[in-house]
């Protein structure tokens, strides 16, 4: 209960930090949004403007309209998009979003771990020899690329160059499994790069020292084979870290992935947001920020409670 008491206000100090901030920062931008939904500078067209920001609450001090924001959020209201004729839901675009996001995050989460696990498990076992410095040269260079480059490189020559791949868009697996996985091939190879690097760094260091214990020795010492060793007995307390670290990586993983979106056309929260940032929709912007903001706690919060899933030790402590 502790723990879940703790998260509650973790999440209620980000929720008003990130969107506050957010709110504030936004206003900063120059323009405003009356000037893009009524763009004529003649008479009515000001008048327009004015009871555009009035019927908006544009004209509020920026506390009373986060305020007023807050207060329809925590109702399940994310707003509406400005509009001349009155806007379109939120909740509409970003039901059409969440699920193409959230899909390149849990495939680049699914490859990374995939690919990371056995080749810590195989860097830790040969630990010293030319096969670890190998993988661990490979990470080193892997760590120091940023993702969107690696996305615009093989777009440009597994898309351009060879025509494997679809340079932009995107199609949902239930219309076109195999057009599916092709449109998001590129931008998953480009986000589980650094991942992998970061995982099978961070898991190889805990192996190599698990791998010392006595209980490890002990079960060499019954004649268990070397593979067994690693995987049944040296992996699951070797994990807390690679459990830690995965959680924590969620925050660069949506970014990375908002980023990409919006450079390859994929029509994910990273073009939604892109937009509202570009047509200054400051009360959408505010939602989705709110949104992230929110899935990256619960995130967290989740990895807490597999950690006692992973080592009985911590669930005998909070109990």
């Amino acid at each position: 209960m502790r723990l879940i008491a703790q998260r509650l206000i973790q999440l209620v100090v980000v929720f008003v930090v990130v969107t506050l901030f957010t709110a504030g920062l936004i206003s900063l931008v120059p323009g405003k949004p009356e000037n893009l939904v009524i763009p004529f500078d003649n008479t009515p067209g000001q008048t327009l403007r004015q009871e555009f920001r009035e019927s908006n609450n544009l004209d509020d001090p920026l506390p009373v309209r986060w305020a007023k924001w807050a207060g329809d959020f925590v109702q399940g209201d994310l707003g509406n998009f400005y509009s001349a004729s009155g806007g379109t839901p939120v909740r509409t675009r970003f039901d059409q979003s969440w699920p193409v996001s959230v899909s390149l995050i849990l495939y680049t989460q699914v490859l990374s771990l995939l690919v990371a696990i056995p080749l810590a498990l195989w860097a830790a076992y040969r630990s010293g020899r030319w096969t670890d410095k190998i993988i661990n040269t490979f990470a080193f260079g892997a760590i120091s690329l940023p993702s969107f480059a690696v996305a615009l490189l093989l777009t440009y020559y597994l898309g351009v160059q060879m025509g494997w791949v679809p340079t932009q868009g995107y199609v949902r697996l239930t219309e076109d499994p195999g057009e599916h996985f092709r449109h998001v091939i590129v931008p998953v190879l480009a986000l589980s790069l650094g991942q992998i690097a970061v995982y099978m760094r961070l898991l190889r260091s805990d192996l190599v020292a698990t791998l010392q214990e006595d209980f490890i020795l002990m079960a060499k010492s019954k004649g268990i084979s070397n593979g067994r060793v690693l995987w049944r007995h040296a992996l699951r307390p070797s994990s807390l870290t690679l459990l830690t670290v995965t959680g924590l990586s969620m925050g660069n993983l949506i970014g990375g992935t908002l980023v990409i979106e919006f450079l390859l056309g994929i029509p994910g929260l990273g073009v939604l947001i892109g937009e509202t940032v570009l047509r200054r929709q400051y009360e959408a912007l505010q939602s989705l920020v709110a949104v992230v903001a929110i899935a990256f706690v619960l995130i967290n919060f989740t990895v807490d409670a597999l950690y006692s899933v992973l080592d009985p030790r911590i669930r005998e402590r909070t109990t």
